[in-house]
C-alpha cells in the first residue's frame, strides 16, 4: 500500500517537516544523532539535517526512500536513509541521542509496542525518545491515520512500555494539519517525549 502511495508524483505528505519538530525546536542540537522510523520521503530527517544533526531514517517504501534522498540532495545535506521492514532491520542498541516516530500508526498495538520497545533500546541513556501522532478522537475528524481507534496514542499506551523513563511532555490538542495532500484539516493529536 505505502509503495503505491509513495511512487505517485510528488511528495504525499510535502516538503515541510511536521510541526511537532518546531513545537519542540530547542530539544534538537547540532551533532546529535537522530534514528527516525519510518521516516517516509525524507521531510522530516532532512529539516534536522539542515539544523546539523546526524539522521538515520528507516523505510520500507523504496519510492519514498528516493525522494528521501532526492530531498537532501537539493537540500545540500547528509543523511542516511535505510530501505527496510522494521520488523526485520537489525536496530543498533543504545546508540542514538534522539529516537524519533512521527505518524508511524500503521500497526496494532502488538506490534507497536515492539517498535517502540525497539526504539527504547536504540535510544542511548539519557538520550530522548520522542513519538508524535493521533490521538481516538481523530476518528472524529478523519483527516489523516487509518480508521482504527486501536492503533491511536493515549497516555496509558505510553506509560505501558515507557514506564521506566522520565517523561518530559506529554500533550493531547487539537490542531489544523497542511501536509502534502494526506494530511490536511484539523487532526487530535498527541505528542509523547521520554528520557531514557
Amino acid at each position: 500500500m505505502w509503495e503505491d502511495r509513495f511512487s505517485q508524483e510528488g511528495y504525499l505528505f510535502g516538503e515541510d517537516p511536521v510541526p511537532f519538530l518546531l513545537k519542540y525546536d530547542s530539544l534538537f542540537h547540532k551533532g546529535q544523532s537522530v534514528l527516525s522510523i519510518a521516516e517516509g520521503e525524507g521531510r522530516n530527517g532532512v529539516h534536522l539535517a539542515k539544523k546539523g544533526l546526524e539522521i538515520t531514517g528507516v523505510e520500507f517504501a523504496p519510492s519514498a526512500v528516493a525522494k528521501a534522498q532526492k530531498l537532501a540532495a537539493l537540500n545540500k545535506v547528509d543523511a542516511n536513509f535505510i530501505q527496510a521492514d522494521l520488523f526485520q532491520w537489525d536496530w543498533p542498541r543504545n546508540s542514538f541521542d534522539i529516537t524519533l516516530g512521527i505518524f508511524f500508526q500503521f500497526v496494532g498495538p502488538d506490534q507497536r509496542n515492539l517498535l517502540w520497545h525497539k526504539m527504547l533500546e536504540a535510544t542511548r541513556p539519557g538520550g530522548l525518545i520522542m513519538i508524535h501522532g493521533y490521538t481516538p478522537k481523530q476518528l472524529q475528524f478523519g483527516t489523516g491515520g487509518p480508521p482504527f481507534v486501536e492503533n491511536m496514542y493515549t497516555q496509558a499506551c505510553f506509560k505501558e512500555v515507557f514506564g521506566s523513563c522520565k517523561t518530559l511532555a506529554y500533550d493531547e490538542y487539537e490542531a489544523e494539519q497542511r501536509s502534502g495532500s494526506a494530511h490536511v484539516g484539523m487532526s487530535a493529536l498527541a505528542d509523547f517525549i521520554a528520557q531514557k
